[in-house]
């Protein structure tokens, strides 16, 4: 026992001898740059801590203190990266809810140290859920690789698979929650194992034939009802070519796509010829909080044979839906008319409580997660005003994006690290409109740990509680060649 104790305090004092005190400084005027930039943002009172780098590569150390004006702090130096304790970091949050704190970096280089003039991090008392959860994806083109699904703890680092491609032959995709209840999921599987996953209330894994004899094909891109038993999806016939000038950039797009709700209930495909016109590519189909509108996005379609793709601009656009009979309304309005001023929208999101609605705006078409201009915009839905989301943009790639169950946070997808990874950014959206500064999904290390995962994280989605995933059950419906087909009304 004393020698299992004299070890202990051996590496505890090891530990404590690897921090050297920052004497001598030279004082800097200007705010330190640092990796992930976490100057001036607003974080949730529960979220992992913000570790961080110095930009500058030649510096040998990194010290942070982290003060309240409550005489509080928080202490962390390494090599490479600050490590804060991750208990002293949740409970000096705790204590400063609505409140800043105030951050000191001190770095080390060949020619000493240097302290920086602090910042400050706005700790919101608006809390964040529980998680996330993402698919992280290689960036190719023609075909897939190792994928899977996956769920971060956002008050830890802790990252667990739901499900990976290793046991079956496909790709995992669009996969979506009801309201980020984790019980109610639907996953898509694409390849020779092709199938729509369902599960209600943490039950068993159901495997789908979505494709119909009176519809386009899969239904894709997932949105629930609030009530839990419809699911609106589209159906595209879509196709894919590189960009000359730039083999970088990818471009999908639509031949034809439609729009149908599924009730679970009944298992059938609500259609509308509203929602099916040969004249128009409808696609993104979202239900507004209340449940009793579907807003889309939907284009012009381009004549036989056209090969002008930034031609094809889209706007958002609404119908009534009655969730007691499943019944559409009989007009389609324009909401955000984005072809008047050349511009296309994709992905709308409208906030749980019915304040806001999100959409990404770019020059054309709808897969604008590879539109270097591509912006994040806030529509108002008591006025119908949209603005951008200056705050929170970034001068490259700023797409997919989903909502807090409290409404108060966005998850946005955001290529401005390196233009062309797609990593997750939170920003904080209060009940006025005011957006927040984006930071970076917190990492133990994020230099290192950006650098060495060469994948996207992509469809990023907002989850209240662990998943319970159970993947052996659905690789199993995945591998089997039983599939329930969908009916149509």
């Amino acid at each position: 026992m004393k020698k299992i104790l004299y070890i202990l305090l051996t590496i505890l004092l090891c530990v404590a001898c690897t921090n050297e005190k920052v004497s001598d400084a030279n004082y800097e005027n200007t705010q330190p740059h640092i990796y992930p930039d976490y100057i001036g943002v607003t974080i949730p009172v529960n979220i992992a801590p913000l570790c961080f780098s110095m930009a500058d590569e030649t510096a040998s150390r990194i010290d942070a203190v982290i003060t309240d004006r409550h005489g509080h702090n928080l202490h962390s130096q390494g090599e490479e990266s600050t490590d804060f304790d991750i208990d002293d970091w949740h409970t000096l949050l705790s204590q400063n809810p609505g409140d800043s704190l105030t951050v000191t970096v001190s770095a080390k280089y060949a020619d000493g140290w240097h302290t920086y003039r602090p910042f400050a991090m706005y700790v919101s008392a608006d809390s964040i859920d529980y998680g996330i959860c993402y698919r992280l994806i290689e960036p190719g083109y023609e075909v897939w690789s190792k994928m899977g699904i996956y769920e971060r703890d956002l008050s830890s680092f802790d990252e667990r698979p739901l499900i990976e491609n290793t046991q079956f032959e496909g790709c995992v995709n669009c996969h979506s929650f009801n309201r980020g209840n984790p019980a109610d999921m639907s996953l898509h599987i694409r390849g020779p194992h092709g199938a729509t996953l369902l599960r209600q209330n943490y039950g068993p894994v159901t495997a789908y034939n979505t494709k119909t004899d009176q519809t386009l094909g899969l239904c894709v891109y997932p949105y629930w009802h609030p009530s839990g038993r419809y699911i609106a999806y589209s159906t595209n016939t879509t196709n894919q070519l590189f960009h000359s000038a730039d083999r970088n950039r990818i471009e999908v797009f639509d031949d034809a796509s439609d729009l149908q709700v599924y009730d679970i209930e009944k298992n059938e495909l609500l259609l509308s010829p509203l929602l099916k016109q040969d004249s128009v590519y409808e696609t993104f189909p979202v239900f507004s909080a209340d449940g009793r509108s579907l807003y889309f996005c939907a284009a012009r379609a381009l004549p036989e044979g056209s090969h002008h793709l930034d031609s094809i601009r889209y706007n958002l656009c609404r119908i009534d839906f009655d969730p007691e009979t499943g019944n559409y309304g009989d007009r389609i309005d324009t909401i955000v008319n984005a072809e008047a001023i050349h511009k296309s929208v994709s992905f709308p999101r409208p906030s749980y409580d019915g304040r806001f609605l999100c959409y990404t705006l770019s020059d054309y078409g709808q897969f604008s997660i590879w539109h270097h201009e591509a912006d994040l915009y806030l529509l108002d839905l008591a006025t119908n005003q949209s603005r951008s989301m200056d705050e929170a943009n970034s001068k490259d790639t700023d797409s997919f994006h989903n909502w807090s169950t409290n409404s108060r946070w966005l998850v946005l997808s955001s290529r401005r690290d390196d233009g062309l990874f797609t990593r997750p950014y939170f920003c904080h959206i209060d009940a006025k409109g005011n957006v927040s500064k984006a930071f970076m999904l917190p990492q133990r290390n994020p230099r290192r740990f950006y650098r060495e995962r060469f994948l996207s994280f992509n469809v990023p989605d907002f989850i209240t509680a662990p998943t319970r995933f159970n993947s052996h059950q659905a690789t199993r419906a995945i591998n089997s060649s039983s599939r329930t087909p969908f009916g149509v009304r």
